[in-house]
């Protein structure tokens, strides 16, 4: 094999956002425990909060996280039973159900959300000047949607009947 591949720059891209997203996520991890939260559970309440009216299909929320649909259940079955989340009925198909947080979730996410963003300045964004970040943000929606396009799936306003716009 030639030696000359490992000098790839193809290959150090990938290794550094594998290596940085390692160091973010344990630096994370280790503050979402003293909310009593586990990283997952943040991500679900923060795609929520971020969501028109609090709340994403369950469908949705899977393809927006590392979550499979099971998956999805599983978590939602916990927090709903901690009083993070709540589950609604979709009033156009009986088949599919929102996660909805509540205000129990909205308070965590405001006690988790200042020590969080001291992580992300600290560590990640405070490490880049604004022409940095904003390239930044505009590869990595490039590469987003690309790899997984269905990651913003439910997250526009709902359309007048009260179902998701599709996403374009």
């Amino acid at each position: 094999m030639n030696q000359n591949v490992f000098d790839d720059p193809r290959i150090t891209a990938v290794g550094l956002l594998v290596e940085t997203h390692a160091g973010l996520s344990a630096r994370f991890a280790a503050q979402f425990e003293e909310h009593s939260l586990s990283p997952v559970e943040f991500e679900v309440l923060t795609r929520l909060a971020r969501s028109p009216g609090n709340q994403l299909r369950m469908t949705d929320l899977a393809a927006q996280t590392t979550l499979s649909t099971s998956g999805v259940t599983r978590v939602v079955d916990r927090m709903e039973r901690d009083g993070l989340l709540t589950r609604r009925a979709c009033p156009s198909d009986r088949r599919s159900s929102y996660a909805v947080v509540t205000a129990s979730g909205l308070q965590r996410l405001d006690e988790v959300l200042p020590g969080h963003l001291r992580i992300i300045e600290q560590w990640f964004t405070g490490q880049l000047d604004q022409d940095a970040l904003r390239a930044l943000l505009d590869g990595l929606r490039r590469v987003r949607d690309a790899v997984h396009p269905g990651a913003t799936a439910g997250s526009t306003d709902p359309a007048p009947d009260g179902e998701p716009a599709v996403q374009p």
